[in-house]
């Protein structure tokens, strides 16, 4: 018997939870790319290709929900289309509250855990394989002679046209992505495909011209604001969150997840020190022992997590981290004309890049951490 799929929204990390109700626009500060969405709504023929992108964390999912929303519900009128935001209430927009839409189909690499090929299953999550892909759209061999149904090809259940979104599309590796370039030059009719990311250079050109592109940018002060009062993050952190999260929702759901704002205060003054040429090795441990906590708990979370994903999104918060302290030195040195501490700050934005592509290397990563903290006291 084969395993049920769970392809629920709420399934997601903690910055794509399903969509609540508000009164103003379900999607904050991104006036540019609902503006495109709504004008191609409006049009005589609505491309069925797209990709969303932009930063993590600033609505590229939501977005490609609400779309969902209003291309699979029959209610909808131009009102709807007009604001963006599709009707509540109605059968459609029940059903995707509760992640049972027939026609709504949502791929991630998490779902490599309740995949029916036991193969997938027993991967762990660090992309979205082409055995998923096939099982969740494309149909098609799987080997041993298997092949699977096409679901992008089954008619619509509830007759008014299909959705897939792809999460962290930049997961496809390139057989994976081959192999969806047909469907995304002549899909069925009424199908509809968004790859949301926030890497779109990982993308093959095949892929990206056959596609309409939408760019998702950081919020601006006023939107992060509206996000904030919404009770998304509270607390006696949240002005500190929201200063740190320069605009991205999603960065502010993990900055108090982690509780980045205690990690920033206990290694502030040993920064400061470090950056004024003192090297402590002691930091080095400290951030490897920071980011371990972090993938640990991840893993903890979900235990298909692979350690190595779970090490990138580690990092990845310190990066943050180090970056926003970056910014805050950058802003103050061009304000009082300190032009070497500017340039300081250039080399250790470059450090921080080429560590990340270190990472992204399997170079170990405590010997990275240690390397960074060295070099970060002589830039």
């Amino acid at each position: 018997m084969a395993r049920e799929r769970r392809t629920r929204l709420d399934a997601a990390p903690a910055e794509r939870e399903a969509i609540r109700v508000f009164h103003g626009p379900v999607v904050l500060g991104q006036d540019a790319a609902v503006r495109a969405l709504t004008t191609a709504l409006r049009g005589a023929h609505f491309p069925h290709a797209w990709i969303f992108h932009g930063p993590a964390g600033t609505g590229k999912f939501l977005a490609a929900t609400e779309l969902a929303r209003l291309l699979l519900d029959a209610e909808t009128t131009p009102a709807h289309i007009a604001e963006f935001k599709a009707p509540r209430g109605t059968r459609a927009s029940s059903l995707i509250d509760v992640g049972a839409h027939p026609d709504l189909h949502v791929i991630r690499k998490e779902l490599v855990e309740s995949s029916s090929i036991r193969e997938v299953r027993e991967r762990k999550q660090t992309n979205i394989p082409l055995d998923l892909l096939r099982e969740l759209m494309l149909g098609g061999p799987i080997g041993d002679g298997k092949s699977l149904e096409s679901p992008v090809w089954k008619t619509a259940y509830l007759g008014h046209g299909k959705m897939f979104i792809i999460d962290e599309a930049e997961l496809l590796d390139a057989n994976g992505q081959n192999a969806l370039l047909k469907t995304l030059e002549e899909p069925p009719p009424g199908t509809y495909i968004v790859l949301c990311t926030t890497q779109e250079d990982r993308l093959l050109p095949t892929i990206r011209s056959r596609c309409q592109r939408v760019g998702f940018s950081p919020l601006d002060r006023e939107s992060m604001h509206q996000w904030m009062e919404r009770g998304a993050i509270a607390g006696e952190h949240a002005e500190w969150i929201r200063n740190f999260a320069d605009g991205s929702p999603g960065v502010a759901i993990l900055a108090a997840k982690y509780g980045l704002q205690s990690w920033s205060d206990d290694l502030g003054a040993k920064l400061d020190a470090l950056e004024r040429g003192r090297f402590d090795a002691s930091v080095g441990e400290q951030f490897a022992l920071r980011v371990d906590e972090i993938a640990e708990a991840m893993v903890k979370e979900n235990p298909k997590t692979s350690k190595e994903a779970a090490n990138r999104q580690g990092f990845r918060m310190l990066a943050l981290l180090l970056a926003r302290r970056l910014r805050d030195a950058m802003a103050r040195a061009a304000q009082s004309n300190e032009v070497d501490m500017l340039d300081a700050c250039v080399r250790r934005t470059d450090l921080l890049a080429r560590a990340e592509s270190e990472l992204h290397a399997n170079v170990n990563l405590k010997q990275l951490l240690a390397n960074l903290v060295a070099q970060w006291s002589i830039a």
